[in-house]
Formats: C-alpha cells, sequence, structure tokens
C-alpha cells in the first residue's frame, strides 16, 4: 500500500468529546488506532488521504457529532519533503512495533506444535485448535497490513512468519492423519481382519484364519 511522497496528501484530523458520553472517547480512539492514525497531539492526528481512510473518518466524525461531540477535518499537503519523510517514518515505527509482536509470538505456536508431537498428541483435535491460533494470527496480521500504507520493512517478515507457522502445522496434520488412520498389517486394514474373524452367515461355517469356511 505504497504511494508517492510527492502525491501524498493527507487528513488532519481532530476530535472533542468534551460533553458527551464517556463510552464515545473510547470509540473514537479504538477507531483511529484500527486506521492507524499518528497523534501529533492529544485529540489531533494524522492519516494519508486515500478514499478508505476518508471514507472511514468522514463516518466517524458523523457519529461524533450525533453523540454530542465535535470533530474537523482539514486535507492538507505537507511542502517540506524531509519533513513528510519524517511523518512516513514514524507511520512505519508503528507498524514495525505491531508486526514485530505478531512475530514475537509466533515461536510460541510453532513450540507448542513440537511438544504435541513429542507427546504423541498429533490428533484431530489438536489440529482444529490449532487452526484456529493461525487463523487469529492471519486475521491480526490482515489489520495490521490494512493500515500499513507505506509497506513498513518488518511487514515482509511477518508474513513469512505466518507462513512457516502454517508449513508446520500442515505437516502435524499430516501427522494427525497418520496416526488417526487404520494400520495395516498384512495387506488388511484392523476393520478388515475383525470383520473376517466373525461367523460368515452365507455358509453357516465360522471363517478361519484362510478366510475360506474351511477347516485348515
Amino acid at each position: 500500500m505504497t504511494e508517492s511522497a510527492d502525491e501524498q496528501g493527507w487528513l488532519l484530523i481532530s476530535v472533542s468529546t468534551a460533553g458527551a458520553a464517556p463510552t464515545l472517547r473510547v470509540q473514537v480512539w479504538r477507531k483511529l488506532r484500527s486506521l492507524g492514525a499518528l497523534y501529533l497531539q492529544q485529540s489531533v492526528c494524522l492519516l494519508p488521504e486515500h478514499e478508505q481512510t476518508l471514507r472511514q473518518v468522514r463516518r466517524l466524525l458523523d457519529r461524533v457529532r450525533q453523540q454530542g461531540g465535535t470533530g474537523r477535518l482539514l486535507h492538507v499537503a505537507m511542502t517540506d519533503q524531509a519533513e513528510e519523510r519524517q511523518v512516513i517514518g514514524e507511520f512505519n515505527a508503528a507498524r514495525d512495533a505491531e508486526y514485530a509482536e505478531v512475530l514475537e509470538r509466533l515461536p510460541a505456536f510453532r513450540q507448542e506444535l513440537a511438544r504435541e508431537r513429542e507427546r504423541g498428541r498429533a490428533t484431530y483435535a489438536e489440529v482444529e485448535e490449532s487452526e484456529a491460533d493461525l487463523e487469529r494470527f492471519r486475521s491480526w496480521l490482515a489489520k495490521i497490513a490494512a493500515r500499513d500504507y507505506f509497506a513498513a520493512p518488518a511487514g515482509a517478515a511477518a508474513r513469512a512468519g505466518v507462513e512457516e507457522a502454517a508449513a508446520d502445522l500442515a505437516a502435524f496434520e499430516q501427522d494427525a492423519l497418520a496416526a488417526e488412520s487404520p494400520a495395516t498389517e498384512s495387506g488388511l486394514t484392523v476393520p478388515a481382519r475383525v470383520a473376517a474373524e466373525v461367523p460368515a452367515t452365507e455358509s453357516g461355517l465360522p471363517v478361519t484364519e484362510n478366510g475360506t469356511g474351511e477347516r485348515a
């Protein structure tokens, strides 16, 4: 989600929830954080101007005003390229910190798979639980990527880390499949051997080990 600094427009957002319900302040903070807004000072933040960010900010300000708060949205341009590069660097630093948290938590996921494998607990139930954990990582990563407007450097490592975890889970699932499949012996599955020892109904003779109904 990159854009040239020379063409980048910006949204300057100012919000006040004074006099509104206390929950509104939390709602505003959560929404702006989810968008990856960079706070310049209390109640004033900055976002790159894109169709998505503009639409989301307008909706937020409408809600703020309806609930008794005030808000203002200004379209601005930075004429100092050095200053703009610094701002973009701050956006990237914030996203890198989020990607780093993903990378910090992935080893525990992979280590848990290794421990369960060592304990002989590669089961379908464990696969399902781990799939849910992996999906949470993917969802988390997607949310960060959605506000990664300038392709923060750590994004590639985080994506690779999640894919490595997915590969570990795929291997674990194969182990579970092998562990829960019927064991084979002499070309017969266990259920088939059990069936071979049940008396035959058509001949009325018990089926012996040679499976013919004739006595050995």
